[in-house]
Formats: C-alpha cells, sequence, structure tokens
C-alpha cells in the first residue's frame, strides 16, 4: 500500500521525535544510577537519634548533693540499726527496753541549729541550717561561750558566757550582732532557754544548784527550785511545763513540773542520767541521754514516764534537741573519734552527720 508523501512525511518526524524523547529519558535514566551509586542511601533515624529540626536537651553530669540523707530502709555504715540492741555499756542492758518503731514518712530537715563550737581552743557560739549547710560563728570572744538556744520565733539566740569573769547570760541576734548581757552578780548561770516572755536557766550559786526564771529583759529574777542539783531546764513548745535533771533523791533523774515550779514528778528511774533533754513538739514525750560515760546513748519517753524507748546504741551521744516539726532529733556524738553534730529520727532512723571538723561542735539547739 502507497502512503501519500505528505503523510510519510509527517509519519518521519513523528519518528524522530519518539527516538528523541528516548534517548533523553534514557539520559535520565543512567544519571539517576550513577548518582545512586555514588550517594548510596543512609539509614533513617532510630529511636534515640533526633530527627532534624526538633529540638533535645542534653542532660548533664548528675550532680553530687553535698548532703545525703540516709533512706528510710538503709542502715548508714557504721551506724546502728533502726531497731538497736542495748549494749552491755548501756544502763538498760536487758532491761526488756522495746526498740523503736521504724516510720517512713518524714521530710528534710527544715530550720536552724545553734551549737558550741571549739575555735582556737575556746568555745564559740555558731549556727548553721539545719541540713548542715551555711555555717557560721557567730561569737569571737576571749573567753568560753557556750549553752546556746533559740527563741521560739527564731530571731534571738541565748547563751551563757564568761566575758567578765563570771558565766552570765547574753542574747544577740542570729548575726551575732545586738548582743546584750541580761544578768549581773546572780552566780554562775547555765543553760538559757526562752519560753513565752520568760527565760529560764540554772544558777549555780551558794553551793547548789537551782533552777531559775526572768524575764525576756533580764528583769524580776528567782528562784522556782530548791536544789541541791537541778540542772539544764527546757520548756515545753507551750511554756506550760519545765523538764530538768535533778538528783534531790539522790541518783540523778528527769523531772517534770509546772512552769511556776509546782506539780513536780519524776519521770526517769534510770542509771547514770544525763543533763540536757528536750520535748516534742506536741509536748507528749521528752528525749534525753543517760549512760555511763563515753557510752550514752539517746533515749525518749513518754511525758508521764511510761513508754521509754532507746535510739542509738554506741558512739557516746549526748544533748538531744527536737525539731520544731517533730521530724528529727539533733544530738551530739563522739563515733568519729571527736565531738560532731548528728540528726536522726524519732525513730531512731536516717542518722545523718552534720558537721565534720577537728575539733568538737556539739551542744545543738534546734529552732525555726
Amino acid at each position: 500500500m502507497k502512503f501519500p508523501a505528505k503523510f510519510n512525511a509527517l509519519f518521519d518526524r513523528f519518528l524522530l521525535g519518539g527516538l528523541g524523547c528516548g534517548f533523553i529519558a534514557l539520559c535520565f535514566l543512567i544519571s539517576g544510577f550513577f548518582y545512586m551509586w555514588q550517594n548510596p542511601p543512609r539509614p533513617g533515624p532510630t529511636p534515640t537519634q533526633p530527627l532534624i529540626g526538633m529540638t533535645t536537651v542534653t542532660p548533664g553530669p548528675t550532680a553530687t548533693p553535698l548532703f545525703q540523707f540516709a533512706t528510710a530502709s538503709a542502715v548508714p555504715t557504721g551506724f546502728p540499726t533502726a531497731s538497736p540492741v542495748p549494749s552491755q555499756a548501756s544502763p538498760t542492758a536487758g532491761s526488756g527496753i522495746p526498740s523503736p518503731v521504724p516510720q517512713y514518712s518524714y521530710s528534710e530537715p527544715q530550720g536552724k541549729i545553734v551549737f558550741t563550737c571549739f575555735i582556737n581552743q575556746i568555745d564559740q557560739i555558731c549556727l548553721m541550717n539545719a541540713d548542715g549547710s551555711g555555717r557560721r560563728q557567730l561569737t569571737n570572744f576571749e573567753a568560753t561561750s557556750f549553752y546556746p538556744s533559740l527563741s521560739s520565733d527564731g530571731d534571738t539566740i541565748y547563751f551563757s558566757s564568761r566575758q567578765t569573769g563570771n558565766f552570765e547570760i547574753y542574747s544577740m541576734n542570729l548575726r551575732g550582732r545586738g548582743l546584750r548581757r541580761l544578768t549581773g552578780g546572780l552566780g554562775g548561770l547555765y543553760a538559757p532557754e526562752r519560753g513565752e516572755e520568760r527565760i529560764i536557766f540554772t544558777n549555780n550559786s551558794d553551793g547548789a544548784q537551782r533552777i531559775w526564771i526572768m524575764r525576756s529583759d533580764g528583769n524580776n529574777p528567782h528562784a522556782i527550785t530548791s536544789g541541791p542539783e537541778d540542772i539544764d531546764p527546757t520548756y515545753s513548745r507551750d511554756g506550760m511545763f519545765i523538764a530538768f535533771a535533778s538528783s534531790r533523791t539522790g541518783q540523778r533523774q528527769l523531772y517534770v513540773m509546772d512552769r511556776d515550779g509546782g506539780n513536780l514528778r519524776q519521770i526517769t528511774n534510770l542509771p547514770d542520767m544525763g543533763g540536757r533533754s528536750t520535748w516534742s513538739p506536741d509536748g507528749r514525750r521528752l528525749a534525753f541521754y543517760a549512760g555511763p560515760a563515753e557510752h550514752h546513748n539517746i533515749y525518749v519517753i513518754n511525758a508521764d514516764g511510761t513508754g521509754l524507748v532507746q535510739l542509738t546504741n554506741g558512739g557516746d551521744n549526748l544533748g538531744p534537741s527536737w525539731s520544731p516539726d517533730g521530724q528529727w532529733i539533733a544530738f551530739t556524738s563522739f563515733r568519729d573519734g571527736n565531738n560532731e553534730i548528728y540528726i536522726m529520727h524519732p525513730d531512731g532512723t536516717g542518722v545523718t552527720r552534720l558537721t565534720n571538723n577537728t575539733t568538737s561542735d556539739w551542744q545543738p539547739r534546734w529552732g525555726p
């Protein structure tokens, strides 16, 4: 069959165009293979790799806290367990005193602790936060200053010092300023503590130690006990009761009386009783120390004399002080070779050292 010349020319043009397009397509295909060969595909991001454009935060190294709390279930190395067994050195060994019952709903320590710090061979007054941070020396006297305490509002420190040659009672603020001497010529005065508008203290004079009180400005000082050895008084949180140590019946024991000195009752009947005690914030319990020399331990007891529990076992522990929130007890211990300040929960757990010095830190007293 013979096609017209015009049709043949159109067919030739179409054929040449198709061949051209095919050649171009072949070039693109070859170029694609060449590109793939030179640039092989990379694996996509894994779940641990951020996608492009996604903001990520790279965590830094984990900080090691300067102060670490012992967990309720952990037993600090070298410390007694939460259920101590009285040792032979304990005044209650074999007496059947129950172990403390652990409780675990405690918070971190709050407030401030004032204490005696031995610096350049002289006792001075120091202050720190209740977690051991922010330590600072408040006095720099040439004579002994000790037995500090904090007012219930946390604004004033009371202490005893021999600046005048005789132990008198002083007050100052938390920066060590506003120093005032509140007494003069009453005797040797120790262990001052303020409750409401009264300051209570021990007066050692005329061959006897008695409990005295005075107004917060130092006026109207007078005795409320007759001795012969009444020492280390402490107010209950509401100021209604006073606990103190006394040897009025022979051996030193812990006593409680009303704030005017009436309604006296004996709380303990133990050998080798210590001096300083402390009330729980709710006024239901007292913490104190007892035991032979170099083997003192911390105890708690109900304010009616029942429910005695031993909290420590070894280390020579003295001078307990209950925290205002009732969560902790501060105390002095010789367990590391010299006096340092520790804290623990009222069930004997969570023992933590706050100070670490080559000289003694002792007589802690807790405030808000």
